[in-house]
């Protein structure tokens, strides 16, 4: 069956998120293009879009909740009997063990982040702490920086690039990872405009450099210094804004003597830049009006992480680059991405939590011991840590050491492999969803998605699978009283929030399960969005919050409650997104967390670290004499959503990348095989010569690894699972995020045997894209 008619949906495969619309036949998509009506993204996408057209093959769905048997296959079972076999499991492990024996995983996956809410707060209801997500894989140290500078770890900048004169990218791929809607229309626009400049800091001659007017293409793993030398140039020639410090900020006379120690020339020499490229780029960021810093994983994972997240704020705060139109601003939240952390700990591992969420790569330290209060049993729902977390060989182990494991996904990823349950989720385009990225200003954004499928039969979206096994589980109120509260939200809106919250008031040990009994009684009363209904609470307290804001978007006069239902609804009604708020650039201020709504600019632990950076040496292993980066940005690679390799035109095995002098010195051609070796583990991969990297630099890509099963039946990894190589021990001393971006490594020309084993898969795959052996 087909339909001529364009659906308004989203694409899911980077944080863009940008709005869409679908062609259908049957239950696939046949052609998508550039939503136009779409509040922000206004038509914009990039070509990853096409990839919607390979998610969710039906090869790959499961329709069957799985259980594990004792020979390690599975066999199909009724969802009553999964339901009543991990109610009766989770409990038994509570309370042999106690709460602290239980564990979860994820929160929602691209583009997937309805059920995260109502997730979270089951488990938390059973008495759990330990929540683990993959945000907690790469950000966790700019939380915990956005915490002390700003008052809050969900207190996130934005930088206003469309308005800046001058724009840096700092380890941000912005042509390739299209990072933002009509992120290459800015940077041609960067590249045309005479007044305004773009400075790219990156160990990689990316795209991006073709339209920069200053590349610093500084040695890998050495952006801590390369940003400590800059913000003390800044000091040393007088770039200091000094009316900005004094009016919005805390702390600078104690920054300002730790910035004066950093030893320049020391600091620059270890970046291999000269002197006289960092003096240009610190004059450019001098003499701009309007600067705007963009960051992203390329700091975010390599050395000093969470140390060069402070430094980088420092970069723009000193010269006053922050709460102006074209520099950094904060944004608003319709619900944070992240919790506010208070300080809370790990009892086996010592790990802080940080934005309420622990990181993967402590995940198996958490297993794998024999502390009392090890983790016993997880709940893993949209995440694939056996692929996407440090070290895979330790993550599949500690997965396997569990004493329950429940995976809730679209597909039998790596991951369920090791489930002893894996629970069928209806797929993203099957079910009311939404997404938390809403990262602007002075507009921000919401886009609730309806589905443009029925749900596959046999599978059933997250929120409805909590709230069976809550019922099983006896956590929800009595169905007289769940039915009385769904009688008021038909009817009356205003006598159900009267009734909710008295409830919640008398009993507050059900504030945990505050998100079901909402999708249980105000969302069947939504026309089949009951996810959305956790959005309600959120609607009415932004509206409170910021109710000027929210007028302006709205265009509405209204207040009080009143304005909270208004903004619900337009979130319900929004079928190519909401304006949320509206907000004046002098509400920046407002947006900060500290009760003085100033900056905080001194931080002890980040001073100290910075002090003790100059006797870090590069020390060299002989046994691992080059660097690689796990997970560079490409054309056809996003995240781990989208199975189907046919998406991927070029690229398809996920090549490595290397120097062309260094393949000649291993005597491999371009496009023959390399293994690469690090401490953790190994691969082989094809070569490709690039001369866009620095010599002794090699780079991988993300999104690859993932089993594909084929029309026989057999599956094959298709490209590197790139986390064979990295570690979860060689990772950031606060935020524990690992080095990704700077892995120690040794290339060689790969066997003979080896060779025969990768040409056979690439041969295998090419077979199946018809691009190469029939």
């Amino acid at each position: 069956m087909s339909s001529d008619d364009w659906k308004p949906t989203a694409c899911i495969l980077c944080y863009a998120n940008c709005g869409v619309e679908v062609q259908t036949e049957g239950r696939k998509i046949t052609r998508v293009r550039g939503d136009k009506a779409h509040v922000r993204s206004k038509g914009y996408i990039c070509q990853k879009a096409q990839g919607l057209l390979h998610y969710a093959a039906p090869s790959e769905r499961l329709t069957s909740p799985l259980r594990r048997r004792t020979d390690g296959t599975f066999e199909e079972i009724s969802w009553d009997t999964a339901l009543d076999e991990i109610a009766e499991k989770l409990v038994a492990v509570r309370d042999t063990h106690g709460a602290d024996a239980l564990g979860y995983y994820g929160g929602g996956g691209q583009g997937n982040h309805a059920a995260g809410g109502y997730g979270i707060g089951l488990m938390r209801a059973l008495g759990a702490r330990h929540m683990f997500s993959s945000l907690a894989q790469e950000k966790s140290g700019r939380f915990w920086v956005n915490g002390r500078m700003f008052g809050s770890q969900n207190c996130n900048q934005v930088p206003m690039v469309e308005d800046a004169d001058l724009v840096v990218l700092l380890g941000s791929n912005m042509w390739e990872a299209q990072c933002e809607p009509g992120a290459r229309i800015h940077l041609r626009e960067l590249g045309k405009e005479v007044t305004r400049k773009l400075i790219v800091i990156d160990p990689v001659a990316t795209k991006d450099t073709e339209f920069a007017d200053l590349h610093l293409q500084l040695k890998p793993g050495t952006d801590t210094f390369l940003l400590g030398a800059m913000v003390a140039m800044l000091v040393e020639k007088g770039a200091v804004d000094e009316d900005f410090i004094a009016a919005h900020t805390h702390g600078w006379a104690e920054v300002k003597p730790a910035i004066a120690e950093i030893p320049i020339d020391d600091y620059i020499a270890k970046t291999g830049l000269d002197r006289s490229q960092v003096e240009q780029a610190v004059d450019m960021i001098a003499a701009a009006h309007r600067m705007a810093l963009r960051s992203e994983l390329g700091i975010e994972m390599g050395r000093n992480s969470t140390l060069n997240s402070y430094l980088h704020n420092l970069l723009f705060l000193v010269p006053g680059h922050f709460g102006r139109p074209g520099t950094q601003m904060i944004h608003s939240w319709l619900m944070p991405l992240v919790g506010n952390s208070k300080g809370a700990t790990s009892a086996v591992t010592g790990m802080p939590e940080i934005g309420g969420i622990y990181p993967p790569n402590r995940f198996p330290a958490e297993i794998l011991n024999d502390h009392p209060d090890r983790l016993r049993a997880v709940v893993i729902d949209s995440s694939n840590p056996a692929n996407s977390a440090a070290d895979t060989r330790r993550v599949e182990e500690a997965l396997e050491a569990l004493d329950l494991t429940v995976v809730i996904d679209i597909a039998l990823t790596e991951t369920a492999m090791k489930a002893d349950y894996i629970l069928p989720a209806a797929a993203q385009t099957e079910k009311w969803e939404f997404v938390l990225f809403a990262f602007a200003f002075p507009k921000n954004y919401f886009f609730l998605r309806a589905p443009i499928f029925e749900p596959l039969e046999g599978t059933r979206a997250e929120p409805e699978i909590y709230a069976a096994l809550a019922a099983r589980l006896g956590l929800l109120p009595e169905a007289a009283t769940l039915d009385q509260l769904k009688s008021k939200a038909q009817t009356d809106r205003a006598a159900f929030a009267a009734g909710f919250f008295a409830m919640l008031k008398e009993n507050p040990a059900l504030g945990f399960m505050a998100p079901l009994i909402l999708h249980q009684t105000l969302g069947q009363t939504l026309d089949g969005a009951a996810s959305a209904a956790v959005l309600w609470p959120a609607c009415h307290s932004l509206a409170k919050r910021h109710p000027d804001a929210v007028r302006r978007a709205l265009e509405s006069d209204s207040d009080g409650p009143v304005l909270g239902e208004a903004l619900f609804q337009a979130v319900l009604d929004g079928r190519h997104g909401t304006v949320f708020t509206h907000h004046l650039d002098e509400d920046v201020w407002d947006l900060l967390a500290h009760r003085d709504s100033k900056v905080q600019l001194a931080v002890p632990e980040m001073l100290d670290w910075l002090g003790r950076l100059t006797d870090e040496g590069e020390a060299d292993d002989a046994n691992f004499p080059f660097v690689i980066s796990l997970g560079q940005r490409r054309m056809f690679n996003a995240n781990q959503i989208v199975r189907d390799p046919r998406w991927r035109k070029r690229d398809g095995m996920g090549g490595l990348r290397v120097h062309p002098d260094d393949l000649s010195d291993l005597g491999v051609g371009d496009g023959g095989w390399i293994t690469v070796k690090t401490a953790t583990g190994q691969l082989t991969a094809r070569a490709e010569a690039d001369d866009a990297l620095r010599p002794g630099y090699a780079v991988l890509p993300h999104g690859y690894g993932m089993a594909f099963t084929f029309a026989d039946g057999t599956r094959m990894h298709v490209g590197p699972r790139i986390n064979m190589l990295s570690s979860s021990d060689y990772c950031d001393p606060l935020a524990a995020t690992p080095y990704h971006k700077n892995v120690p490594a040794a290339l060689e020309r790969a066997s003979n045997l080896e060779v025969a084993r990768c040409e056979e898969e690439a041969n295998r795959l090419d077979a199946y894209l018809d691009i190469g052996a029939a």
